[in-house]
């Protein structure tokens, strides 16, 4: 994190709240400044290691260090989540698909989707069953679902999710499609194979169906065509990968066993470390919330904002929209439509 960047926000959270403002106690001796405040909170986010690590070189407390953890993450949600944990608009699908048609080949392209599970060390006895992870241990766990490209843009956060806490149950629990679902998401339209498609899709791997907003690799690629396509999916999927990676690089708490006793404390800090991590992109990247179209020339997808009706959506219509979106059969065409786009666009190179 750069200095300009830790600076915005020490001085949005001092002006935020009067925690993080300088003040002295009722004898007149001096507290803890702002920048002690934030920098013992991000280095318990950056290193995960104990508050005690810190309290002879920036002379706070055991005990004021988890307090200025809990407080800060708090204030980082409320202060930017709506700028960096929000959904992408009709503008942002637009630049995505270009992005992602320019860079990897696959028109419609949204971005990848995947799980990442933080275990919960702290997890009260009598909750264990409920919040434990199918395949990734026993452990109770906490999961997070996000698509990514370089930033996490669409995440949510779960416990308790009822059965193994794996990815089918993780998206059967899940709100990614539900402003789809009932028309409040952008009309997506795009090209393959000279077919036209009305639905944009995330790049997904083998444990998820088998629905036309995922498109999934082929585990035994039988001829060329499908042999590239298999290779192209799998390298551009992992960019969610890399991404989780990143995260959990920047933000050593997430790698580590969560050792907080509350739920929302421990949904906080995921929240704050992906806050942190998007707005590190943006300054690096230059254009990542506001995206700007560098690439010349034009696309085979386009976005545009949902019509506003004056009607709210009846329950039928939405779930018509849930039930395409889980045809089978829109999925296989999907598949072949792909598998010949991107063979075609590979000869052309």
């Amino acid at each position: 994190m750069s200095r300009d960047l830790f600076l915005r926000i020490v001085h949005t959270l001092e002006a935020r709240d009067e925690y993080f403002q300088y003040r002295e106690d009722g004898i007149g001796r001096p507290g803890l400044t702002p920048l002690q405040k934030c920098t013992v909170a991000i280095r318990q986010l950056a290193y995960g290691t104990t508050t005690d690590m810190f309290d002879e070189y920036l002379h706070v407390g055991d005990t004021t260090g988890r307090e200025c953890l809990k407080n800060f993450c708090k204030l980082v949600v409320e202060a930017f989540g709506d700028t960096y944990l929000r959904r992408p608009t009709a503008d942002d699908c637009q630049s995505l698909m270009r992005m992602h048609e320019t860079v990897h080949g696959f028109p419609g392209m949204l971005g990848s989707i995947d799980c990442m599970h933080w275990q919960w060390k702290n997890c009260p006895t009598a909750w264990r069953g409920q919040f434990t992870s199918g395949y990734k241990g026993s452990h109770p766990t906490m999961i997070l679902e996000a698509v990514a490209d370089h930033r996490l843009w669409i995440w949510h956060a779960y416990f308790g999710v009822a059965g193994s806490n794996n990815d089918i149950n993780v998206l059967n629990s899940s709100t990614l499609f539900a402003d789809q679902c009932r028309g409040r998401g952008p009309a997506i339209q795009f090209t393959a194979n000279g077919r036209t498609h009305h639905m944009g899709y995330y790049l997904a791997d083998g444990i998820y169906p088998r629905w036309p907003v995922f498109l999934k690799t082929i585990s035994c690629p039988i001829g060329e065509r499908r042999v590239l396509f298999a290779a192209k999916q799998e390298s551009a999927r992992k960019d969610v990968e890399r991404a989780f990676g990143v995260l959990q690089s920047r933000w050593a708490i997430v790698k580590g066993p969560a050792r907080f006793w509350y739920k929302e404390v421990i949904a906080d800090v995921m929240y704050a470390c992906i806050i942190m991590h998007n707005m590190i992109v943006e300054q690096e990247r230059g254009h990542v919330t506001n995206w700007v179209d560098d690439e010349a020339g034009s696309s085979s997808s386009t976005a545009t904002s949902p019509v506003t009706r004056g009607l709210p959506t009846g329950f039928g219509a939405v779930l018509e929209r849930q039930a395409s979106m889980r045809n089978q059969q829109d999925h296989t065409q999907l598949m072949t439509d792909m598998i010949e786009e991107v063979w075609t666009r590979n000869r052309r190179r």
